[in-house]
């Protein structure tokens, strides 16, 4: 298993429609194999800084679902939404596995 962890830099004026990127990308993630762990959101005081975490059986499975980028119309659409608020000012992604014993 591997999980995805993405640390965004949010426009905390544009919190709203990033809400509504997440709620797409978890649906997307969900549907196409993977695990969504959800999106952590700034909760008090002002902050530009939200996470999301997502898990896939594999490197292979996540590689897979990337082919869908830009081709599938449910992921055009979601990047659409951040890409027309401007709700992200930038990302960085970083792949972790699980230390469980």
């Amino acid at each position: 298993m591997i999980t995805c962890v993405v640390d965004y830099v949010i426009d905390p004026a544009k919190i709203e429609a990033f809400e509504e990127f997440g709620r797409r990308w978890v649906e997307l993630v969900n549907r196409h194999g993977g695990t969504h762990h959800g999106y952590y959101l700034p909760s008090e005081g002002a902050s530009d800084r939200a996470i999301a975490l997502f898990s896939f059986p594999s490197l292979a499975a996540y590689e897979q679902y990337r082919e869908l980028f830009g081709v599938d119309p449910d992921f055009v659409a979601a990047d659409k939404i951040r890409n027309d608020s401007g709700c992200v000012l930038r990302y960085d992604r970083t792949f972790m596995r699980p230390l469980t014993d």
